[in-house]
């Protein structure tokens, strides 16, 4: 039987950006429930829910005070209680978002973790000596600098490989496994529908041997806490793993290993920056190399006994129409052949809050508009290495995470309709054309493309465990490819270019399923339009 994430559709919501039910510029959790019914309406199967954990906030939630606890701003645990059962009788699941690798500096555990080398809490975090009076290595922090903090306390440094606020657990020790495994257990009795797994490939690091993602004892601690907490319970598990490779994906979410559902692996995320360099080092996005990209990841996988995740957007990414796409004259054309081109491969879909009407990115003029601490600390740093204002903005509004933090826009009403107050972060100015309420009034609007797109999914197994084949010699510029399952064969064909293009297939078109542009009668010899895509069942 196949299990239900393999045929849902999973939608990202944000918090503090949603809704706000409150009045006061932040998202909530009775926003989330007062959108149930619009969510139902698009058709998705279940909610990835960011970190609404009790938190101090430094990085928006991903730095945790307490896991069994509410944060206020987003509303109460009868709310929380209240969220999982409403989007229940919405026949939606809610995914928590797990951040096990590192706490806040604020919980519980690391107060008294930082009191005392004796302290009992001492090993649940990573501490050792100064070497010639600096830090133990030079392993570094993905939001800047060096990834070890000191602290006069104790004379020691503490790990971390994010923010000074964000210290790393030490997953060697086995009481703090299960401390975790308890609140694992504490959220799945409460009838969520599963986790997504925060830095998850970090949580067998070994940073005496230097060693970040992928540490030996990776999987034997996945396995144990499968075992321990969501092994026998019908729920999704997804881990955000950045150096996945396919094989290491597979190693992952073969159910005979007893670990993840699937994962989120993020090759293509490094093709528009420069080689060896960090992300904030563009360079211009090549298709032929995101095609392959995109193509390794549906071949490489052995389906029969692993599985994959699909998305363009998160939390983390900007926005793809904005990105590698056209946010102009195209935008609705652009965000409709993502849209077909994602849905309909081998994986489960997820789609971040506002893809589905095409969200666009929200440039800066300057660094006070930024409120994202990776970007602030990228720009701080860099600028007293000597690199340009310019160019440092110019970097942070093509893939600052602010990008995609904007508040959602509802209607073309004041804040976008997300707020009465002024939101925490400012609207995108473009939401007098581009919001909810415009969307559903139109019947050839993006929502409905994402809606039907969602119920091709539903209806035809063909979408969920039909094999995937490349449709060779079409360019870097155009994507085509089969789904096949028996007899049955479907066609997608994908203008991945704001220029026109050929294609041409022996291939009749017995039904068209699904287009961005006028219905094709015919599949020989014909010009792409720019960002055209459609998919066809063959005769």
């Amino acid at each position: 039987m196949t299990p239900w994430w393999k045929k849902a559709v999973v939608y990202q919501v944000y918090p503090k950006s949603f809704q706000d039910s409150n009045g006061d510029g932040i998202g909530d959790l009775q926003g989330i429930i007062s959108r149930l019914d619009y969510l139902e309406k698009l058709g998705i199967d279940a909610i990835w829910l960011s970190p609404v954990y009790q938190s101090p906030g430094i990085d928006n939630g991903y730095d945790i005070s307490d896991y069994e606890a509410i944060d206020p701003q987003y509303g109460t645990m009868a709310d929380m209680d209240e969220l999982i059962k409403k989007a229940k009788e919405h026949h939606i699941r809610i995914i928590m978002d797990l951040v096990v690798n590192h706490t806040s500096d604020q919980h519980k555990w690391f107060i008294e973790s930082r009191k005392s080398k004796n302290n009992p809490y001492r090993d649940y975090y990573i501490w050792r000596d100064p070497v010639d009076g600096h830090e133990p290595n030079s392993l570094k922090s993905a939001f800047s600098g060096s990834a070890w903090k000191f602290d006069k306390q104790t004379g020691q440094y503490y790990l971390h490989f994010f923010a000074d606020q964000q210290p790393d657990l030490n997953w060697q020790n086995p009481e703090l496994r299960q401390k975790i495994y308890d609140m694992m257990n504490f959220w799945l009795d409460k009838g969520i529908g599963g986790f997504r797994m925060d830095v998850i490939e970090l949580i067998g690091k070994e940073p005496d041997k230097m060693i970040r993602e992928n540490g030996p004892m990776l999987h034997p601690y996945l396995q144990e806490m499968n075992k321990a907490t969501f092994g026998k319970r019908d729920v999704m598990t997804v881990g955000e793993t950045w150096n996945a490779t396919p094989k290491i994906a597979e190693e992952y979410s073969d159910p005979a290993r007893h670990e993840l559902s699937m994962v989120f692996q993020f090759e293509n995320q490094s093709l528009d920056q420069q080689p060896g360099k960090e992300k904030w080092d563009l360079k211009p996005l090549n298709l032929g190399e995101l095609k392959k990209v995109l193509v390794k990841w549906q071949t490489e996988i052995d389906f029969s006994h692993a599985w994959n995740s699909l998305f363009w957007e998160n939390h983390d990414i900007p926005r793809v129409i904005s990105r590698w796409g056209n946010d102009k004259e195209y935008r609705v054309q652009c965000a409709k052949m993502f849209a077909i081109v994602l849905h309909l491969m081998h994986g489960t879909p997820y789609i971040f809050n506002g893809e589905e009407i095409g969200m666009t990115n929200c440039p800066v003029k300057n660094i006070d508009e930024v409120e994202d601490i990776e970007s602030i600390n990228m720009y701080n740093e860099r600028l007293s290495e000597g690199y340009d204002k310019a160019e440092l903005i110019h970097a942070i509004n093509v893939k600052g995470r602010d990008n995609a933090r904007r508040p959602m826009q509802w209607n073309d009403q004041q804040n976008a309709g997300f707020s009465k107050v002024k939101p925490w972060l400012a609207t995108n100015p473009n939401y007098v054309d581009i919001n909810v309420e415009k969307a559903l009034a139109d019947p050839d609007s993006i929502f409905y493309a994402y809606q039907k797109l969602i119920k091709l999914r539903h209806e035809n197994e063909i979408v969920v465990n039909g094999d995937f084949k490349l449709v060779r010699k079409t360019g870097n510029a155009v994507l085509a490819y089969y789904r096949i399952l028996n007899d049955e064969k479907w066609l997608v064909v994908a203008n991945l270019s704001g220029k026109e293009q050929k294609f041409d297939s022996v291939e009749k078109i017995k039904q068209v399923l699904i287009t961005n542009y006028g219905k094709r009668s015919n599949l020989v010899q014909i010009t792409l339009k720019p960002y055209e895509a459609f998919a066809v069942i063959c005769k």
